[in-house]
């Protein structure tokens, strides 16, 4: 049993079952036992391999997109382009790298900053970017960002929000716990708490018994924080995540450890825990504070943005072992078997604002 598993243990069996939520939060951030504050959980010697540890090619054409916003919303400076949720830094390495070939003026007069709540990661990404000329300042929330118009991109960010989970038990839906059994084990049950019916999707009340469904009020939250702050002040946000297009009913809570799927409740502490990303829901907060929200898979956004054109000119001069590993970099960020299917982006500007590859009304 982790040391953390024996706190959960020790915590429920003092004061009672918790939620999901409250399960993935001390999952994830305790400060003494948390997966993040514990570990380097990136790349091949970790747990899972994100985007930008892929290839080079996708920070490069995130910051390309970030460059055609800043114009289109008229160059404003001076600006800040930050980050939410950094992992090792290697995004806004090769950000910075694609910025400064862009436009120098533009990275002389901008504010960098990695938006982290994670001393041992922030303690990395310093490594990372430490020969980078650009001054770099690091932040626990947005609130703290230079008052100026905000460039925001998030790889992976709300997939780690902690959800609420809900099951069918008779005709209403009750919130998911977590609590023990008699070997001390720790074990799922449908709770007394009921759910807004309001926030039910579609087609809930045909969901058979036992179904789960997933709401994400802290997801909201940080989507409406950083839309608030983008409508008043400027600017434009992109966040590429797995998730699904339109709400649904499914469990999505998934733990990932060493490359591989376990059990969520069997090693708290040790294992990523995550869950898939409603983007329909993300974009309505957005429309709601008068933003524009535009949608699209993550295959179909790195492929009109010049994906296939940026690999032939990697493999150029390339011999044929690096031209083969561009084509499969290539595929697993776009591919439809790959990433390229099951994780979406959200391009959020200013209304009426068009940058490519997305058009003015989506």
């Amino acid at each position: 049993m982790t040391r953390l598993k024996t706190r959960i243990v020790e915590l429920i069996a003092a004061a009672g079952p918790i939620p999901v939520n409250h399960y993935m939060a001390l999952c994830l951030f305790d400060p003494r036992d948390g997966y993040y504050t514990t570990r380097q959980p990136f790349g091949a010697a970790g747990d899972f391999v994100t985007a930008p540890e892929i290839s080079q090619m996708f920070g490069e054409l995130i910051a390309v997109w970030l460059y055609e916003a800043w114009l289109a919303t008229g160059r404003p400076m001076p600006a800040t382009i930050a980050e939410i949720g950094p992992g090792r830094g290697t995004l806004m390495k090769d950000m910075l790298r694609t910025l400064s070939r862009l436009d120098t003026a533009l990275t002389a007069g901008t504010s960098f900053a990695m938006i982290e709540t994670s001393p041992r990661l922030a303690d990395v990404q310093k490594q990372t970017l430490a020969a980078t000329p650009a001054a770099i300042g690091w932040h626990e929330n947005i609130d703290t960002l230079p008052q100026t118009p905000l460039f925001i991109v998030g790889n992976e960010v709300f997939d780690a929000v902690p959800i609420r989970q809900f099951v069918r038990a008779g005709t209403g839906w009750r919130e998911r716990m977590i609590g023990i059994d008699d070997a001390d084990e720790l074990h799922f049950f449908a709770g007394a708490g009921s759910v807004d019916p309001a926030l039910l999707p579609n087609d809930a009340e045909n969901a058979p018994q036992g179904a789960i469904i997933e709401i994400a009020p802290a997801r909201a939250a940080l989507m409406a924080s950083i839309a608030e702050r983008l409508a008043g002040l400027g600017g434009a946000g992109l966040f590429l995540d797995y998730g699904y297009l339109q709400p649904g009913i499914g469990d999505t809570l998934q733990a990932l450890r060493r490359h591989d799927h376990e059990d969520v409740l069997a090693n708290p502490g040790e294992a990523d825990l995550t869950a898939h990303v409603d983007f329909a829901a993300l974009a309505a907060i957005v429309r709601a504070h008068g933003l524009d929200a535009h949608l699209s898979t993550q295959g179909e956004f790195l492929v009109e943005m010049g994906l296939l054109e940026r690999a032939g000119q990697l493999g150029a001069n390339a011999n044929e072992a690096a031209r083969e590993k561009i084509a499969g970099e290539v595929e697993r960020l776009a591919g439809p078997q790959a990433m390229g299917d099951l994780f979406k982006v959200l391009a959020v500007l200013p209304a009426g604002i068009a940058v490519p590859p997305f058009a003015t009304a989506d």
